[in-house]
């Protein structure tokens, strides 16, 4: 702290110039969570930057565009991979730009932020979140499994004595954990997620239809059309891409079915983790499970037909958060707003 910051603190001014704040920083999307304000930023995690300057054109919902039709001198890319930064120099250039966002400039006083992260990450990865952050200006970095933020954020008592199953299921990680007493019994992340979905429609309409598509493109399909199994709310969708081994458009119907079977691997390795937390849980727990059901979140938590395949094949109900695409970053704000409850659930 600086000593400007110092004399702040002791006139007992410093609160009030300080902004705390919580953050999803996921591979799909981007949230931020400030303190006693909720949430300002929900943007893709995309960035684009200067081939040569490295100075940053665009972040965003504007850089998502840029996605396959940059020119030579700019370059548009995801920064982060499986839930992890991938990219560092990219990926504090975008954090930066999303806290400038969220915020008109001001002077911070030992600023505060509670980062989501996934439960497998690693030291190395530790390293790089918190780098990034402290790079992009923030002074104490609070690092919080997105699991036990999932829980907090769809309102689960987290510390009593009782069974909490959730499902997140991100961009580039899906975390399945039981949570009791503020801690969690079982925890496994794998990286099959949002990203592995799309990437398995855009291989299968190469595969079965002959037509080339962009990930932007599959996820749209998987959006408006996708489903985790068939069932009779079948829906259509005409797509364009450009036809295999010619080179030329080509115009396909896709349906609800055709996503479904697309779907079945990602779909089954999510569905067979469930099962493996649901083997490996504690009796007692197990019991409160099948009592209260799993929550869902994350993008992959509006799959149609997730859920009614989770009850069928488990045997567990499961009930889809209230806007699950924000529930992590919820979590995490509830952290930012009182740090002293919940400072004995951050990652060391």
């Amino acid at each position: 702290m600086s000593i400007f910051a110092r004399i702040l603190d002791l006139l007992g001014i410093a609160d009030g110039l300080r902004v705390d704040l919580a953050m999803d920083l996921g591979t799909a999307n981007t949230l931020i969570y400030v303190k006693g304000k909720g949430i300002i930023v929900n943007e893709p995690s995309v960035v684009a930057l200067e081939v040569n300057t490295k100075k940053v054109a665009a972040i965003g919902r504007t850089a998502r565009q840029f996605l396959g039709r940059t020119p030579a001198h700019l370059r548009a890319e995801r920064p982060l991979k499986d839930g992890v930064i991938a990219d560092f120099d990219a990926a504090m250039a975008m954090i930066r730009g999303f806290l400038e966002k969220a915020f008109t400039p001001r002077l911070w006083i030992n600023p505060r932020v509670v980062i989501g992260v996934p439960s497998g990450i690693t030291q190395v990865e530790k390293r790089a979140v918190r780098d990034s952050a402290y790079q992009a200006g923030a002074k104490q970095i609070f690092l919080l499994e997105e699991p036990m933020a999932t829980a907090l954020g769809a309102g689960l008592d987290v510390d009593m004595p009782v069974g909490n199953m959730v499902v997140d299921i991100g961009g580039g990680t899906t975390e399945v954990a039981i949570i009791s007493l503020s801690a969690t019994t079982y925890c496994e992340s794998i990286r099959v997620a949002g990203d592995e979905m799309d990437d398995a429609i855009l291989r299968y309409l190469q595969r079965t239809m002959r037509v080339e598509i962009t990930p932007e493109l599959a996820e749209e399909i998987k959006i408006r059309v996708g489903s985790a199994w068939r069932h009779g709310n079948e829906k259509k969708m005409s797509i364009t891409g450009k036809e295999v081994g010619k080179g030329g458009p080509r115009t396909v119907e896709v349906t609800s079915s055709h996503v479904a079977e697309a779907l079945e691997e990602p779909v089954d390795i999510i569905l067979e983790t469930i099962r493996r937390a649901l083997e490996n849980a504690p009796p007692a727990l197990l019991a409160d499970v099948k009592e209260r059901g799993l929550i869902l979140s994350g993008g992959g938590a509006l799959l149609s037909g997730l859920d009614s395949l989770i009850h069928k094949m488990t045997g567990i109900r499961a009930y889809t958060a209230d806007d699950p695409l924000t529930t992590v970053v919820r979590g995490c704000g509830m952290a930012i707003e009182n740090l002293p409850r919940w400072e004995r659930i951050f990652l060391s």
